[in-house]
């Protein structure tokens, strides 16, 4: 409880502090405030460092981007509140959550659409890609860019995940997203929505039976430590969205949104290098450490949720999921 009021006091605190200043104008010198969940070690955390490090370059100096690592501001959840409200510039979040602002966004949490990687940037890179991207701007929220966050697959501290019958009677995390506790539903599993920053001690208190996420946030958070199974079934590819505020946005000029958005690109081409040296790495240091990686049959998988991918026919994500696949 004192850890709970601590943490709550700092985020109101330093809350406090950006109210009227997402955006900081300090004679010619403009601070971006960003905020996000993850460690400093994280590839997505170094490619927000290699944003702000183009944002300067490119303005000269005009321009610099603060950042706010590992929940200092609170959940994900609570700085999109503070973006849509202009108190905070930037923030990450997956696109899961997202899909309570934009339904389509659901597409990113329904498992096997994507055949792979290149496929996987060839849909976020097009029309429809870009489109969701910009569907959140009637919630007040401008969509950048996305940033590779790889495959979600199953850890999980007690046995191992090889087919979808292991997961009958787990209690497995996931994403605050519905279509993400379908997914597990539909696989076998009991999905329970926990906080990211609150997950290590539920898996250590056995709250949930075990998890899914991609290999590097797996590795850093150090929840191998516990969970000592993980399943490479690779369900879904849930890309990481950078946001800023439409009101911070709409507030810098015609030139520093130019910038804004030329710094941005290029942190997505470093993000995805250093993505895919993160994943190997990862993997390699769970594997050092005695963590057993599984390397499943996907067919049962995909058998299994073939009466969700059904379910969506003639919805407006169905028509989504046939243009992806016809991409």
């Amino acid at each position: 409880m004192f850890t709970m009021i601590v943490r709550l006091t700092s985020v109101i605190v330093i809350s406090l502090g950006l109210i009227s200043c997402g955006s900081d104008t300090d004679s010619e010198i403009t601070t971006l405030r960003l905020g996000h969940t993850l460690d400093t070690q994280h590839s997505v955390h170094k490619a927000m460092v290699h944003f702000g490090e183009r944002l300067n370059a490119l303005s000269n100096g005009a321009m610099n981007v603060k950042i706010y690592p590992s929940s200092q501001l609170g959940t994900e959840r609570e700085m999109i509140e503070l973006l849509q409200i202009g108190s905070l510039s930037m923030t990450k979040v997956s696109a899961s959550p997202l899909e309570g602002f934009v339904p389509a966004m659901k597409i990113f949490s329904i498992p096997y659409i994507f055949r792979d990687n290149d496929h996987f940037w060839k849909v976020l890179n097009s029309e429809v890609g870009q489109g969701l991207l910009a569907g959140v701007e009637p919630f007040r929220l401008k969509g950048l860019a996305y940033y590779d966050a790889g495959s979600r697959s199953f850890y999980t501290n007690n046995k191992p995940v090889r087919t979808p019958a292991d997961l009958a009677g787990m209690k497995i995390r996931v994403l605050n997203s519905p279509t993400a506790v379908r997914t597990v539903r539909e696989l076998g599993g009991a999905a329970t929505p926990v906080a990211w920053g609150e997950l290590y001690t539920a898996l250590q208190q056995g709250v949930v039976d075990g998890a899914e996420n991609n290999p590097p946030s797996y590795y850093l958070s150090r929840h191998y430590e516990i969970a000592r199974y993980y399943s490479l079934d690779e369900h879904t590819s849930v890309p990481d969205v950078m946001l800023m505020s439409l009101r911070v946005w709409e507030n810098l000029t015609e030139q520093q949104q130019e910038w804004v958005d030329k710094a941005m690109q290029d942190s997505v081409i470093f993000q995805r290098q250093a993505w895919q040296e993160s994943t190997l790495d990862s993997l390699a240091k769970v594997k050092a450490d005695g963590v057993e990686v599984i390397y499943p049959d996907k067919k049962p998988f995909v058998e299994a949720v073939k009466p969700f991918h059904e379910s969506l026919r003639g919805t407006a994500v169905g028509d989504l999921i046939s243009q992806i696949k016809a991409m």
